[in-house]
């Protein structure tokens, strides 16, 4: 495998490149910054899609479709949304052959023109909360690009409500940090997270409060995986979002937005990948269990199949290759660069002895296992693997958390992962200074480890590190 991929200990950011291009996820697109996602790929942000969704529905959220395009003056009307986002837009000025009378955007995020739909739907405290969802792509201008992590145009999830009440915003952007972001990010993907609130420097262009879930990559840098941000009344002044309240009166709404993207494709491979791939955690795997022929036979062949139908019969995600005109060798590198957690492997020796080869790709291991026992098996491995990984991942990020003193100490520490310092002890002077070293502040804590409501409370941690 050492010339498939280059080693993550001699070059991190290649072996990411190599792990994308040979394990046929993403290319470049043609356009710069765009990228071109592969079945492979594509597969995965699939089956994210599937997890996401069933939890934001659950929540309440319903998804709608918003236009692409946003008039230009949409942006003007939140002052700080505007320029937050300035740098980052693409503009179209000509349609039809015509320069038009104003330009549009092309998307960045959608509060803009959400909010102008919000205003028209809500009118009384009957018609909240308000809570939509939409997939969709957008587009930042970037440049400096990599595939997955930081691209002109990408993919992903954006919720937007609207709430009577402080505490019905509040809460509701709590919510979907917690048990939709972190649950499925811990559950699913095997990555631990860190939950907290941002630093001001960080926050959301026109947020009261931004909130976020970061992970730590296996080169000891940190990756914003999801947001969720407490809008307060910003936008609904913005975009005159009002509602006649049971009291009689007229009152503004209180907004939240969040998102999560195909970054989380980059997270799963940087969080999990090794020097022979990815490892697909299989409560996310699109292919959980890889059945294989070693040789062409019309009873390998059909032992192959009748497993297929088994395992596929107890609700496996399972793909069966009988292609034994191609290498075995090949075959196997190419599922291992792919991560598909479990290999079953059988040949003409194997179904003489009645019985399988079943790889893992998580741990390694190969088992002799009799056909007959093999559903019970792949249930096992697969549970197994989905432990493995993220014990792994949280040992690592235990293993790379330093306790810091001073901001000096924590610039040090973050280099090989994150860095604990006291709020008090940082803050904003530090903050600056440590971003002079391309060190930033993640999230804040509180010191038990639980998510601060606000940047006001007293006795807040601090997590530094180097981020993507």
């Amino acid at each position: 495998m050492a010339k498939v991929l280059t080693a993550q200990s001699e070059d991190f950011p290649r072996w990411y490149q190599d792990v994308v291009t040979k394990a046929q996820l993403a290319e470049n697109g043609p356009a710069k910054g765009t990228q071109v996602i592969r079945p492979s790929g594509f597969a995965l942000w699939e089956r994210m899609v599937d997890e996401m969704d069933d939890r934001i529905k659950e929540t309440g959220t319903e998804n709608a479709s918003f236009p692409l395009l946003i008039p230009e003056s949409y942006f003007q009307r939140e002052a700080n949304h505007v320029e937050g986002f300035a740098p980052e837009l693409w503009m179209v000025t000509h349609g039809g052959g015509k320069e038009l009378e104003e330009p549009l955007a092309v998307r960045p995020t959608s509060e803009t023109v959400i909010g102008e739909y919000m205003s028209k739907w809500v009118k009384s405290y009957r018609d909240l909360p308000l809570l939509l969802n939409q997939w969709c792509n957008v587009m930042r201008y970037e440049l400096r690009t990599r595939l997955f992590l930081r691209s002109s145009e990408f993919l992903w999830q954006e919720g937007h409500t609207v709430h009577a009440t402080y505490e019905d915003a509040h809460a509701f952007t709590l919510r979907i940090l917690h048990d939709v972001y972190a649950d499925f990010m811990e559950n699913v993907l095997a990555l631990p997270v860190l939950r907290g609130i941002k630093t001001e420097a960080e926050r959301f262009a026109g947020a009261l409060n931004t909130f976020a879930v970061e992970s730590l990559m296996r080169d000891g840098k940190a990756l914003q995986m999801g947001t969720s941000h407490e809008l307060g009344e910003n936008f609904a002044k913005a975009f005159d979002i009002q509602y006649l309240g049971a009291d009689g009166k007229q009152h503004f709404g209180w907004t939240t937005s969040w998102g999560t993207s195909t970054r989380m494709v980059g997270g799963l491979i940087m969080g999990h990948g090794d020097d022979n791939g990815l490892r697909v955690p299989p409560r996310l795997a699109p292919v959980q269990a890889h059945v294989m022929v070693v040789k062409d036979s019309d009873e390998v062949h059909t032992a192959a199949r009748k497993v297929y139908e088994e395992l596929k019969g107890d609700g496996v995600r399972v793909k069966l290759d009988l292609r034994g005109d191609i290498a075995f060798g090949r075959r196997a590198v190419d599922a291992e660069l792919k991560g598909y957690p479990v290999r079953i492997e059988i040949g003409p020796r194997d179904l003489k002895n009645g019985e399988a080869t079943l790889v893992s790709r998580v741990e390694g291991t190969k088992q002799t296992i009799p056909l007959g026992m093999l559903a019970e098996a792949v249930a096992t491995a697969l549970d197994a693997d989905q432990q493995v990984l993220w014990d792994e991942a949280l040992e690592f990020r235990e293993e790379r958390t330093a306790d810091a003193a001073t901001v000096e100490e924590a610039v040090e520490a973050a280099q090989t992962g994150y860095a604990r310092l006291a709020w008090d002890r940082c803050g904003v002077e530090g903050e600056a200074k440590a971003a002079e070293s391309g060190v930033t502040v993640r999230v804040l804590q509180r010191a038990d480890g639980s998510v601060p409501d606000s940047l006001d409370e007293d006795g807040l941690i601090a997590y530094l590190a180097r981020a993507y």
